[in-house]
């Protein structure tokens, strides 16, 4: 996170965890947030170190492998096979509800399920507009074997499985990338009714560049939503700064947008943080969604302390950037893990204010490794710890 260090001491005899923190976040250009190994600690957090209640780690012997053995990768468990939370209550705004595709502008196959081919989707996101399947009368799952990427001269680009279709990565291939800019308007991609599993983002974090992470979803700048669709088994490069989302990375996105994620579940998804999500400079609005066994399994926080390759915070849910809120409303958070810090949720406002929104939710058995300021979570706003804003929730 931009320019804060985190320093780890045990309390002998206690049996808890000091944090203390020293901060310093230059303004960043757009396109090159300052961010990763090697920011510079200038200024002290004013206050006391925070005291949290400590986690038993395994052991460290050495670092993470790149991804994880195909035997730890799972389908998605029986009590998982409808997206989201069914019994979130939360409302959800127009912009997140899902697209009108019953007049699509590409249909992906011609009714039988061996025309539906990797090619055929990375053709269909490449013209953009909105693609449905038409793979025959049973569910199909389509093994990409390259990335769709959506083109920056396409306004929309809507991909709707119909509830039928899974988009593998084999454990080896992102599924979906976008690079509109950083904080561009458009375009904006849509992903509904649609199953992505096993997808793999491999590139480690590049100097002077944000375009890492996202295993099955990479976007910077345009608009992003998401409705109704699971991600299972889903993963990034398991260690390193600021590089995260083992299912979505959205990275430098449209202020005027938030990054809509209704209705949709994600299990077993993992990175070097933000084992689901991660965000940097990009507002979340989560609803009516289950985020459930999910991992940050990198090691050293951010930047990397000596001898580390750095993260392992954000078992769900990493985000980072200045003047934005995360909002959760209607959801589940259960057995995530950090590693590091925030089990559940990694919170980081730089500067220009913000609050993470914990409403009508329910959060659990979400293990922060070595720090927390709330159960499951790590919440600083301003470079002053706080705690969530939380209604009709129940955190612990």
């Amino acid at each position: 996170m931009c320019g804060l260090r985190w320093f780890r001491r045990v309390l002998a005899g206690v049996g808890v965890l000091a944090l203390a923190a020293i901060t310093g976040c230059a303004g960043a250009a757009p396109g090159t947030p300052s961010r990763g190994a090697g920011a510079a600690a200038t200024s002290p957090v004013p206050g006391a170190p925070v005291a949290v209640a400590s986690a038993v780690v395994p052991p460290i012997t050495a670092t993470p492998p790149s991804r994880p053995a195909a035997s730890a990768r799972a389908t998605v468990p029986p009590e998982l096979a409808a997206a989201g939370n069914p019994a979130g209550g939360a409302t959800v705004p127009l912009a997140g509800e899902p697209v009108d595709t019953s007049h699509p502008d590409h249909v992906i196959g011609d009714g039988t399920a061996s025309s539906c081919t990797s090619a055929a989707v990375v053709a269909a996101v490449a013209a953009g507009g909105i693609i449905t399947f038409s793979c025959g009368p049973s569910p199909v799952t389509i093994t990409m074997t390259a990335t769709a990427s959506v083109s920056n001269a396409s306004s929309l680009v809507v991909l709707d499985g119909g509830g039928k279709v899974t988009l593998s990565g084999a454990g080896k291939t992102q599924i979906l990338f976008m690079n509109a800019g950083w904080e561009q308007p458009g375009p904006q991609l849509v992903v509904q009714n649609l199953t992505l599993t096993d997808a793999y983002s491999g590139t480690p974090q590049a100097t002077g560049s944000s375009v890492y992470g996202g295993g099955a979803i990479f976007d910077e700048g345009g608009q992003l939503k998401v409705v109704n669709s699971t991600f299972a088994g889903d993963s990034c490069f398991a260690s390193g700064p600021d590089l995260g989302g083992g299912a979505i990375r959205a990275v430098g996105m449209s202020p005027a947008s938030p990054v809509y994620i209704t209705d949709d579940t994600f299990t077993d998804d993992s990175c070097s943080n933000g084992g689901a999500l991660s965000g940097l400079f990009a507002r979340f609005d989560v609803i009516n969604s289950l985020l459930a066994g999910n991992k940050a399994i990198g090691w050293g926080a951010n930047p990397a302390q000596a001898g580390t390759p750095g993260g392992g915070s954000g078992g769900a849910i990493y985000t980072d950037g200045n003047q934005y809120n995360l909002s959760f409303s209607g959801s589940v958070m259960r057995d995530n893990t950090a590693r590091e810090g925030g089990g559940g949720i990694f919170f980081v406002v730089d500067s220009g204010g913000g609050a993470l929104q914990i409403d009508s939710s329910t959060l659990y058995g979400n293990t922060s490794g070595e720090f927390q300021n709330a159960p499951g979570i790590f919440d600083s706003v301003n470079g002053q710890v706080t705690q969530p804003e939380e209604a009709s929730s129940s955190v612990g």
